[in-house]
């Protein structure tokens, strides 16, 4: 069962994600940030899990706070999830178009937590959704979860278009990454034998 349930909870937000890696991409998503939600509802969908966030932060402040802690949480149960990564392919790559728009995505489950990111934004905020946050969420995403992450987009014009090619690419090879390969299901992929 590759699943995980975690709560957390600061003074500046409380955060609750649950997370089925086996999933039909079933998403429930209640952040306070329509953007955020509409972004999370991507991912469950594209990677193919079950994702259920419940968040609440002091978004009288701003976004920041609830964003990159959504982003924690959900990088440790993936991290939960996966166990000893047992039988997972661990790469995945995407390039995804979204109109003018292109995103790529390379990770790699690898325990090495990183983060390579390439993109502008134009505008500062997507709806209520602040656009330096974009980066943010996927640091976050990529060090709680131990994932070597190098996610680019090269050209677009509309900023929605661009962060939301990002995070289908994510999700993307998010997928490829954490299936099962049927000829070393019972193998983690490393020669040093853990992950």
């Amino acid at each position: 069962m590759r699943q995980a349930k975690i709560e957390r909870k600061t003074k500046e937000t409380w955060i609750q994600v649950e997370l089925d890696l086996d999933g039909r991409g079933t998403a429930g998503m209640t952040t306070g940030i329509a953007f955020l939600d509409h972004m999370l509802t991507l991912l469950a969908r594209h990677a193919r899990i079950d994702l259920k966030v419940t968040a609440r932060g002091d978004l009288d402040v701003d976004d920041h706070h609830t964003v990159e802690d959504t982003g924690i949480v959900i990088g440790q149960a993936i991290n939960m999830a996966l166990s000893d990564k047992r039988g997972i392919c661990r790469y995945g790559d995407a390039r995804v178009p979204m109109d003018e728009a292109l995103a790529d995505a390379v990770l790699d489950l690898s325990g090495r937590s990183y983060l390579v990111f390439s993109a502008r934004f134009d505008s500062a905020q997507v709806g209520a959704f602040s656009t330096q946050m974009v980066e943010e969420f996927f640091r976050a995403v990529a060090y709680n979860a131990g994932i070597t992450l190098h996610l680019s987009c090269p050209y677009g014009r509309n900023d929605h278009h661009k962060i939301e090619a990002l995070f289908k690419a994510f999700a993307r090879s998010l997928r490829q990454a954490v299936a099962v390969d049927p000829q070393a299901a019972d193998e983690v992929p490393s020669t040093k034998g853990t992950l």
